[in-house]
């Protein structure tokens, strides 16, 4: 991958950041070849690539996690520290522990002369502190523009040591696309760990790929249905080790559970591997999940066995499915996630016969396209905003749309009192048939009882005027026409 893919995402044609539109006129453009390069005047929040690879890697077991970087750009790891907590207490560990994490706090003074030294102490402190197998060493903005050689320092200090020491070139400043910083760990990964070394074949062996954000519940419920068809799992990288991280190479197949996590690795492992791939959907709701089945089955020859499955899986769910639809059926959502996530939570509202009204996600590409004909072809009209955050467009928007229910990071949608549901939960079922249940009962919850999001909008101001509300959410999208 290092040397066929450069890990930055905007390096594949037709993949653009910054769009306001609505599903139809996007996909229209798109089609023509008219979408075009935009970009914003003012933004609001970014989630850099630097936290991805942070994230992606977090739970290994026996790591240490360098940031070189300013101590102010791990502030975003909270959540994924929080969700390896949580995972421990529903995986039955008693001593719940926190990742070890050392940043080597650069400043004023490490941009002007360096910041080399401190990046080595900080490597010899995870080794007489932790005696880790694995330290990753994460490159950030900071450590990038002055020019440190964090390769160089890894190389001297690697002669002699058991431990692996990765450097993970995550440097936020070189992708607008913060997926991107999946890729990054994944480069070093096979750079450093795999190095297209082969292994003799496990039959039936499956590489699922799964980010922080996915629940332990949902973990049970993807091992459970690939064990249907006999398969079995490693499930990687998170809460992995770094013996199932050197046991890639020998699984039968790949398939990821988010669409934009390990798509890029996997083509990666096809090629250096000979491990043929599944990057379907997000097995969100009944549609995307007999879609990421059915790859599966596809790619191991058992698609008889899988229809077989899905039938009897259909005639357990369906009539549960229509029991939610009656609490459901007509109400008008938002919905805020990741590329894969948004897509599949838009096609998971068609199972209780909802309303789409607004999508915000981060990248549109062809990927996007292919989800986009198909919520276009039962959502003819809802407002399209391709945006990596951006939190004032997003309160703009929900606050002129009105919708009935917030579907996504639901903490501004929550300060204006509309009913919320986090589709990005780690701590509860969203995956799968019976992540759909749980998923459609509480959204069903949520609008029966809005009470604390009503009453939280009576005692909390969003920052921002009343006229920014009469304005054009999109106003600050400047070129792209």
């Amino acid at each position: 991958m290092s040397e066929i893919y450069s890990g930055i995402r905007e390096s594949h044609p037709n993949r653009y950041n910054d769009l306001g539109s609505t599903g139809s006129r996007a996909e229209k453009d798109f089609k023509n070849g008219c979408l075009k390069k935009a970009d914003r005047s003012f933004a609001q929040g970014l989630q850099c690539q630097q936290i991805n690879s942070m994230a992606a890697l977090m739970s290994l077991e026996d790591s240490v996690f360098i940031a070189h970087s300013p101590q102010g750009c791990v502030g975003c790891t909270s959540m994924a520290v929080d969700q390896y907590r949580v995972g421990q207490a529903h995986r039955g560990v008693k001593h719940i522990k926190n990742p070890r994490i050392i940043v080597t706090n650069l400043d004023q003074n490490n941009v002007i002369f360096g910041g080399e030294s401190k990046l080595r102490k900080a490597i010899e402190d995870a080794v007489s502190r932790y005696q880790p197998k694995l330290i990753f060493v994460f490159a950030s903005c900071a450590s990038g523009i002055i020019g440190d050689d964090i390769d160089a320092i890894v190389k001297e200090l690697q002669k002699d040591r058991q431990e692996l020491i990765i450097p993970i070139h995550c440097e936020g400043f070189q992708s607008k696309i913060c997926a991107s910083g999946f890729d990054a760990a994944f480069i070093s990964i096979n750079k450093y760990i795999l190095k297209k070394q082969k292994l003799e074949k496990i039959k039936g062996l499956i590489n699922l790929f799964a980010p922080v954000s996915i629940s332990y519940a949902d973990q049970k419920e993807m091992e459970r249905m690939l064990s249907l068809l006999g398969l079995s799992v490693n499930y990687i990288p998170f809460y992995s080790s770094l013996d199932k991280i050197k046991q890639i190479p020998a699984a039968q197949a790949s398939t990821s559970i988010c669409k934009v996590f390990a798509d890029e690795f996997m083509k990666t492992l096809k090629e250096d591997y000979d491990i043929p791939y599944s990057h379907t959907v997000m097995p969100i709701g009944v549609r995307n999940t007999d879609i990421w089945f059915r790859g599966i089955a596809g790619i191991v020859g058992k698609e008889k066995e899988g229809e077989e499955i899905i039938k009897s899986e259909h005639e357990r769910i369906l009539p549960l499915v229509e029991s939610i639809k009656d609490r459901l059926k007509g109400k008008r959502v938002f919905i805020c996630g990741g590329t894969g996530r948004s897509f599949a939570a838009a096609a998971l509202i068609d199972d209780f016969g909802m309303e789409l009204v607004g999508l915000e996600t981060p990248t549109y590409d062809a990927d996007a396209q292919a989800d986009i004909e198909y919520l276009n072809a039962i959502h003819p009209n809802y407002v399209l905003d391709i945006a990596n955050m951006q939190p004032f467009e997003q309160v703009n928007l929900v606050k002129r749309l009105k919708p009935d229910v917030f579907i996504g990071v639901p903490e501004w949608a929550a300060k204006l009192g509309i009913p919320t549901t986090h589709v990005l939960d780690m701590k509860r079922p969203t995956m799968g048939y019976d992540g759909l249940l749980f998923l459609g009962n509480k959204i069903a919850d949520q609008l029966e009882n809005p009470g604390f999001n009503v009453k939280l909008s009576k005692h909390i101001k969003l920052p921002y005027r009343d006229s920014w509300y009469e304005e054009d959410a999109f106003k600050y999208i400047i070129g792209g026409d």
